[in-house]
């Protein structure tokens, strides 16, 4: 079941099965009554929708720990990257008058379809940084333009998608089998296990390259002190385009396996979806890679929990007063640093 800008609250697949426990059995006053087997459920499921909001949350993170931006149009990047990944596995599945002389696997498909969106998702964010961002950056332009004109890339990616496509919904194609397993009661499908892991070894790898490589260096210094890496000869543009290659191609790749696991597209998909995982990073500790990581499974277990036991339409309420609770206990994020500025 997809419901736009909202949150699935049954795994249609599990559902029709007859695999996942009815929530209208454990009703009681307007709350759902959760069941043992229920909290386990909706833990599998607040850890794939975690998920997504995490991958997303650390392509924000990555620019703003370099350039102390925050991209607005990252959510839309998102929404980019899942268009580009649907005429990408429709092409290979032989849908336009070209064809492949060959027949390829759903699964290779896939691998392809994830490979290539990266790639040109990548060169879309970086598109934006060239063209919107560094003419700014040259001109030693204020923060506020800068987000006004992150604000409009934003605008200009949904708009210009719905004039190209049109309003009409697009159904991703099944290039996956989807199995499904059943443990003590709790069921999930393969897709749900490989969007879990694949988000874990993401955010191990984005820690590898920030802690332990020299371009890694590089990116946590400039957040530091942008004139000093100058005078120590570290190529600005370089690292910024290397950041922005990293943080589309984590967009591209939320984007894929977004619509792997809910197939439907339309142009507005990143819109809330990428506000509420910019609202994870901080709450994580925007700048912190393991604040965006924990930041984004903290908004998906929240989400899906309220959305579990309250009625539906009050999961945004209810878990953006838990996540402004967060903010005032701590206002810079879980592992966000408060840092002195010179004036």
């Amino acid at each position: 079941m997809y419901v736009a800008q909202g949150i699935p609250k049954i795994d249609t697949e599990i559902a029709q099965k007859g695999h996942f426990p009815m929530e209208t059995d454990s009703f009681f006053g307007g709350v759902y009554i959760l069941t043992l087997e229920m909290f386990f459920q909706n833990f599998i499921n607040a850890l794939q929708w975690g998920s997504f909001y995490a991958l997303i949350a650390l392509g924000y993170t990555l620019v703003y720990g370099v350039l102390l931006l925050i991209n607005f149009a990252h959510g839309d990047i998102f929404m980019v990257g899942a268009y580009i990944a649907f005429f990408i596995a429709s092409f290979f599945l032989g849908s336009y008058a070209f064809h492949l002389p060959f027949a390829l696997s759903g699964n290779i498909i896939f691998v392809l379809t994830v490979i290539i969106t990266m790639i040109l998702t990548a060169g879309v964010g970086v598109t934006i940084e060239r063209v919107a961002y560094r003419p700014l950056r040259k001109k030693g332009a204020g923060r506020l333009y800068v987000v006004i004109t992150a604000l409009m890339c934003g605008l200009v990616l949904e708009n210009g998608n719905l004039a190209l496509l049109g309003a009409s919904r697009k159904s991703f194609p099944d290039l996956i089998q989807k199995s499904i397993y059943t443990i003590g009661g709790v069921s999930f499908t393969n897709v749900k296990i490989l969007v879990i892991v694949t988000t874990i070894l993401v955010f191990l790898f984005l820690e590898a390259i920030v802690r332990k490589t020299k371009i890694g260096m590089a990116m946590r210094a400039i957040s530091y002190d942008r004139v000093a890496v100058l005078l120590m000869g570290i190529p600005l543009d370089v690292v910024i385009v290397f950041t922005f290659i990293l943080g589309s191609s984590m967009a591209a790749l939320a984007g894929i396996l977004f619509v792997t696991a809910y197939p439907v597209l339309e142009p507005y998909m990143g819109a809330m979806v990428g506000w509420k995982a910019f609202i994870a990073a901080v709450v994580g500790g925007i700048g912190e890679i393991r604040g965006a990581f924990v930041g984004g499974f903290i908004l998906g277990f929240i989400e899906i929990y309220v959305a579990a036991v309250f009625p539906s339409t009050l999961r945004d309420r209810i878990a953006f007063a838990i996540l402004l609770l967060l903010l005032s206990l701590k206002p810079t994020g879980i592992f966000g640093i408060a840092r002195a500025q010179k004036i």
